[in-house]
């Protein structure tokens, strides 16, 4: 009895250090899984910068060679590859008419605008049809790219105009109403822009220029996105650059100025540019067609198609080019609130979701260059996964601190100088912008502009993760795609709303 009640007391007296073991572990996982987050954000942050380090060398020099770079002579010459600029449509009632104003009043030799209405139930089309005396014509219907959706009918200007073409078909998405368009198109480039977009006026100039310089190689070009939310626009033109009046909207400028004209711009200098935004692209036409088109079953159907024109080009051993220009400007609307945000941002990471599964044996390979060995491995681990990596960080760094895995002094350290770092990141930007560009004349947009970096680490960035995990999870899951209804405000004289959606 006495050495059972001996076997009982050093079984109890083992219970606490087993306890004690087990919480000793789960300090230690919590101390190097925190640690690893805070790591992986200086790792972020620090990517960031020298994409923007490479994006402001090529800003210098593009500026030393913009005043010789003979526009004028580009404008006059007749020799200039012809451009199609394809827009697709739906419930674009509420600015049609001045995005297709725009365009038509665009500075290039030669070029037609082809409107794709993909089945629109608001007044899209009664408007184009009220502002340009459109009549029905008969049209054969090519077939270079197999498409879903049916053709309607073929409408052009009463006047004769061959410029400008309108063709309705039934709704069947963006990525098919684009190969639509380039069915139609008659020119050797294809420009695909949005129809709740304003290029400036300069824009296929300076986006074709690649094309010009180096025709043999050059398959296709992008240039930059900006917010025109709170800008003033009169007769198709964004007259009076300003900072939009919502905050939302503020922190998303920064965000596009970090992310799309710089971010782009330093991976174009490293030859691994994969995104070209649907919002304005210029493609060769029978690169485009070569390859079947855009996906129509991809949600992120604009990165997919870059992807595929790389992973194309690569495996016939072609030598080519893809490039971003860092002048030429979209200005497009920028979603207002949180619900329409949250959709397109949950669009966004699964699309990117998507196309890493589908072109997942590029990874690594030697056989893709930098876009199998850096681009697609930075984009999944530091695009794709950040929004898992924000949201565990937020409960493994204070859990770490509560059990005493992470010392506190030493956290809030690290945090500051996270969030530091993405704050010089941000002013970088914004610098560099302001450098290169000057589109902000007020000083007091400047300082709005500084206030939404400072904005952007409080609670916006963490919507942005959990919307991001989100679409991770609707791709695992394979759900439905649906885009959604989009509320569009329109664009006017005053910079204010006047209303509209958009899917």
């Amino acid at each position: 009895m006495r050495e059972g009640a001996l076997a009982a007391g050093a079984a109890a007296a083992g219970v606490p250090g087993v306890l004690e073991a087990l919480a000793e572990g789960v300090r230690w996982l919590l101390a190097v899984s925190g640690a690893a987050v805070m790591v992986y954000f200086l790792c972020v942050n620090t990517s960031y910068l020298v994409l923007i380090a490479l994006a402001t060398w090529d800003s210098v020099h593009y500026h030393r060679r913009v005043a010789f770079a003979g526009a004028d002579d580009v404008y006059s010459n007749p020799l200039n590859p012809a451009i199609s600029v394809i827009m697709p449509a739906y419930n674009e009632e509420a600015g049609i008419v001045e995005a297709v104003r725009a365009m038509l009043s665009m500075r290039y030799p030669s070029f037609e605008i082809i409107v794709v209405d993909d089945g629109s139930r608001d007044g899209t089309f009664d408007r184009l049809r009220e502002e340009y005396d459109l009549v029905e014509v008969p049209r054969v219907v090519p077939d270079d790219i197999p498409t879903r959706g049916r053709v309607l009918s073929v409408h052009v200007p009463g006047g004769g105009s061959q410029v400008l073409t309108v063709v309705r078909k039934s709704n069947s998405g963006r990525a098919d109403a684009l190969n639509v368009g380039i069915n139609f198109a008659r020119n050797p480039l294809v420009c695909m822009v949005d129809a709740d977009s304003i290029l400036d006026p300069g824009a296929l100039l300076s986006v074709a220029k690649p094309f010009t310089d180096d025709p043999l190689r050059t398959v296709a070009t992008g240039g930059v996105i900006r917010i025109a939310n709170g800008c003033d626009v009169v007769g198709g033109r964004v007259v009076t650059v300003r900072m939009p009046r919502q905050w939302l909207v503020r922190i998303q400028v920064i965000e596009y100025l970090r992310a799309f004209l710089l971010g782009r711009t330093g991976w174009s200098r490293l030859g691994g540019l994969l995104i070209i935004s649907g919002a304005f692209g210029l493609f060769r036409r029978d690169a485009v067609v070569e390859i079947g088109g855009l996906d129509p079953d991809s949600i992120g159907e604009d990165a997919e198609l870059v992807t595929r024109l790389h992973r194309h080009m690569r495996e016939q051993d072609r030598d080519y080019r893809i490039v971003f220009v860092s002048e030429p400007v979209s200005w497009t609307e920028a979603p207002s609130t949180l619900a329409v945000l949250g959709r397109q941002r949950r669009r966004w990471s699964r699309g990117l979701a998507e196309l890493a599964w589908k072109h997942r044996a590029m990874f690594g390979n030697p056989r893709y260059g930098r876009i199998g060995l850096l681009a697609l491995p930075y984009y999944v681990v530091f695009e794709l996964l950040a929004p898992l990596v924000s949201l565990s960080g937020l409960v493994l760094v204070p859990l770490g601190v509560l059990v005493g895995a992470i010392d506190l002094p030493f956290a809030g350290a690290i945090m500051l100088a996270s969030y530091g770092y993405a704050l010089l990141v941000a002013f970088t930007a914004l610098a560099v912008e302001e450098y290169a560009f000057h589109r902000y004349t007020r000083w007091r947009d400047l300082g709005v502009a500084a206030l939404a970096a400072f904005a952007e680490n409080i609670g916006y960035r963490q919507f942005n993760a959990w919307w991001g995990v989100q679409g991770i999870v609707a791709a695992l899951r394979r759900t439905q795609q649906v885009w959604g209804v989009m509320t569009r405000e329109g664009f006017s004289a005053q910079g204010r709303p006047t209303g509209g959606k958009r899917r």
